[in-house]
């Protein structure tokens, strides 16, 4: 180790036992989460969607790894072949149900956990809320500004509380970033500078299945814009007030030089840089394809497909409640994965250059960057950690099932305001591209917007 590296090290260490001596704390929506499990008895789990997030992060994972906490008592989902391979798969004896409201009313659950198709995630939300369920939802909450009122009504009017599952918040380098702003490392912070990249095949995965439709996902600004937009209200510690966006299609759908219904079908397979044979995967060939009769949906869907109507690339501006302004862009159909972002402040500037997949090399470390103004340049360096989405899945699902009432000095538990937050700027900034206007975030539910702090040293 060389002495920048041992000098970041013992900057790392330092700041974290600060910040942990001193945050030490149970934010609120954690102490929520300790009403999850009843002392000495298992957590009662109904699962609705079982898709692949359902099956897997939300099924058979939990239930490998978290048996002695979690019991399911149901599992539901439209698609009848789908859900008896799905109790298979996971590996559960419980009822199974293809009315899921149905489930809700009959399955005794404590909670609720809701994987289904977006456009849907407020039906099952606001009835297991009012059926006296906690609900677990997996992001984005909802896709427009009427259902998540929907949304915050139900659970204002009930006793249970809504979880959000915001994984991306708990991976340690995105952590790293907000110990670094909570530090006050960079003074005030003033600018935020954030651009995704979604590569050609990650990227292109979104207009294969029922995410290519407005009307199931939002866009992607809100299915997948959800995460980063919650990472930016997480590290700014204030609420989005003013958004303003562009958006287009215009490499995917309609743009493409041929089409077909789906891959397996397609009759230009030779010539076709994006075709994918989904049946060398064996889960995703008994999830979709061998069901596919009983609701037609192809998971191996033609990216040109004419009906696409979201947005491929997008740009967008937001204005937070303390002055902090973001320039945000996602583009879908880059030749690697990751993204960039710089924190600008009075007193430094902090970015990283973040590695999630690239056909060239394998990243197994995260680098931050922290630039004091006539100062050095400290490199920081994040070992990617364990589990999917950079170590945050493993650490979130502990959080939920095994030790509800863990301290959460970072933050990291989601709630429904937040769940709330991080959809309206992505509803804001597709309204804006169809409107052509600015729009106000408080516009858009009757949530009352804060001003927390602004990147200051708690």
């Amino acid at each position: 180790m060389n002495s920048k590296e041992a000098q970041s090290r013992r900057d790392f260490i330092a700041l974290s036992g600060s910040l942990l001596a001193g945050s030490f704390f149970i934010h609120p929506v954690a102490e929520a989460l300790s009403i999850f499990n009843k002392p000495g008895e298992k957590m009662k789990v109904a699962l609705i969607g079982t898709g692949i997030r359902g099956t897997t992060m939300f099924g058979r994972d939990v239930v490998r790894e978290y048996s002695e906490q979690v019991e399911f008592v149901g599992l539901a989902d439209t698609n009848a072949g789908r859900l008896n391979y799905a109790k298979e798969f996971i590996g559960v004896d419980c009822p199974l149900y293809v009315d899921g409201q149905q489930m809700i009313q009959e399955s005794g659950a404590d909670v609720l956990i809701v994987t289904t198709m977006d456009s849907t995630h407020h039906e099952y939300i606001i009835a297991g809320l009012k059926a006296g369920m906690n609900v677990i939802s997996e992001k984005p909450m909802t896709t427009d500004e009427v259902k998540c009122q929907a949304i915050l009504d139900a659970e204002r009017e009930s006793e249970k509380k809504l979880i959000v599952t915001f994984n991306y918040r708990y991976s340690p380098h995105r952590q790293r970033l907000y110990e670094l702003l909570r530090a006050g490392e960079i003074g005030e912070l003033t600018s935020v500078d954030f651009h995704w990249y979604l590569d050609v095949y990650h990227g292109a995965d979104y207009f294969r299945r029922w995410h290519r439709k407005k009307e199931y996902g939002g866009t992607l600004l809100v299915h997948k814009s959800t995460h980063h937009f919650d990472l930016l209200n997480w590290w700014i510690d204030s609420d989005p007030e003013e958004v303003f966006a562009h958006g287009k299609l215009e490499f995917y759908g309609k743009n493409g030089p041929f089409r077909a219904t789906n891959c397996r079908e397609c009759s230009h397979t030779s010539s076709c840089d994006f075709f994918w044979d989904i049946t060398k995967n064996e889960h995703l060939r008994k999830l979709y394809v061998d069901n596919r009769e009983y609701d037609g949906y192809d998971r191996d869907g033609c990216v040109f497909r004419e009906d696409v109507d979201i947005y491929d690339k997008m740009a967008v501006q937001i204005k937070y409640k303390n002055d902090v302004q973001v320039s945000y862009s996602l583009t879908t159909y880059s030749p690697y994965e990751g993204y960039r972002i710089a924190f600008n402040g009075t007193k430094g500037r902090l970015e990283a250059w973040i590695k999630e997949r690239q056909p060239w090399e394998e990243a197994r470390e995260d680098v931050i960057h922290l630039t004091k103004n006539f100062g050095k340049r400290e490199e920081i360096v994040i070992p990617h950690g364990g589990g999917g989405h950079g170590g945050g899945d493993t650490r979130l699902k502990d959080k939920l099932f095994k030790d509800p009432e863990m301290a959460d000095p970072w933050r990291q538990s989601a709630g429904s305001r937040d769940g709330a937050m991080s959809i309206l700027v992505g509803i804001a900034a597709r309204n804006s591209i169809e409107q052509g206007k600015k729009i106000k975030i408080a516009d858009l539910t009757d949530i009352e917007l804060k001003d927390r702090g602004r990147g200051k040293a708690v």
